[in-house]
């Protein structure tokens, strides 16, 4: 069975967008021209691919498991094109980076900055994900790596931690729960909370744990950062559960009063997550170096390490 990479990387591209034609305009192709070379695909591999209808394309079962190999064997090549490059070793390439989002809003966009300035030929996609999409992303090739907060539910994934933060309550000045030392989650339950934009993995994380209570999460607004939660607690607007890194950087600036969360959960561990460190491309590797100590030693998820 002989595959074409042309036809694979094509075949990615369609399953990436909404029609056909909008995937063959990617490949630099007519359409006429795409969908020949699919049904060849199709028919080399006695299976159809794709479901076609006047409303786009959908991609059958079948394709989903192609297009899971189809983007390992092109992330493969593209690593193979970046290590022979001219440049070599990390000063060029593209690294996609599927994170959560303390670490897209708090820490990466400074580490970043500091790496691609001494770096002008890399380039970065950075996207804020929910952890079992990173790890989805990471584990079909779609990223090269992922950084993630919590256990790692995954086999055969390099896990590298890097830092340990914990999850608190913010709280306004003269709050009732100003005074404790501790609180539970579901005695902030009782109050209105700040909360980030749908989709965040905080929030979605949040919740889950409310629901595990049998409660719901009263939230009075919703905000697209860290800052801007502070920023309306300190007014009075509500309480809000935020990183202990991000709760010390804003306290130093507003007036807030920082409440420990008393949950075995709040204890977050970061890590990064690859499919095999060795087999990525140099710039990749420079990234997670300084993202961690260099004496760390990765783990595979799953197993003891």
């Amino acid at each position: 069975m002989h595959f074409d990479l042309a036809d694979l990387r094509l075949f990615i591209h369609i399953a990436e967008s909404p029609s056909l034609t909008q995937g063959a305009r990617r490949a630099f192709l007519s359409p006429a021209a795409a969908s020949a070379r699919i049904k060849a695909l199709e028919s080399q591999l006695e299976t159809r691919l794709l479901y076609r209808d006047s409303r786009g394309v959908e991609v059958t079962p079948a394709g989903e498991r192609l297009l899971q190999h189809a983007r390992l064997i092109m992330r493969q090549v593209d690593y193979l094109k970046s290590e022979f490059t001219q440049y070599g070793g990390d000063s060029s390439g593209h690294i996609r980076i599927f994170a959560n989002t303390t670490a897209v809003t708090e820490f990466l966009p400074e580490v970043l900055a500091k790496f691609l300035s001494v770096r002008p030929g890399v380039t970065v996609d950075l996207q804020e994900r929910l952890s079992r999409d990173i790890v989805r992303g990471v584990l079909d090739g779609t990223s090269d790596m992922g950084i993630i907060a919590g256990p790692v539910e995954a086999s055969g994934l390099q896990v590298l931690h890097f830092s340990t933060d914990h999850l608190v309550l913010m709280v306004p000045v003269g709050h009732p729960l100003s005074g404790q030392a501790s609180v539970t989650l579901e005695q902030t339950l009782a109050y209105q909370h700040i909360g980030l934009h749908e989709g965040s993995t905080l929030l979605t994380f949040l919740r889950e744990h409310v629901e595990r209570l049998g409660k719901q999460l009263s939230l009075r607004i919703q905000v697209s950062s860290f800052e801007a939660i502070c920023r309306m607690v300190e007014a009075g607007v509500g309480i809000g559960i935020i990183p202990e890194s991000a709760a010390l950087r804003h306290s130093r600036t507003m007036q807030l009063v920082t409440v420990m969360l008393d949950e075995s959960w709040a204890v977050r561990e970061r890590s990064i997550i690859v499919r095999e460190l060795e087999a990525l491309p140099g710039s990749v590797r420079a990234l997670i170096a300084t993202l961690m100590p260099a004496s760390q030693e990765p783990s595979i998820a799953g197993n003891p390490g």
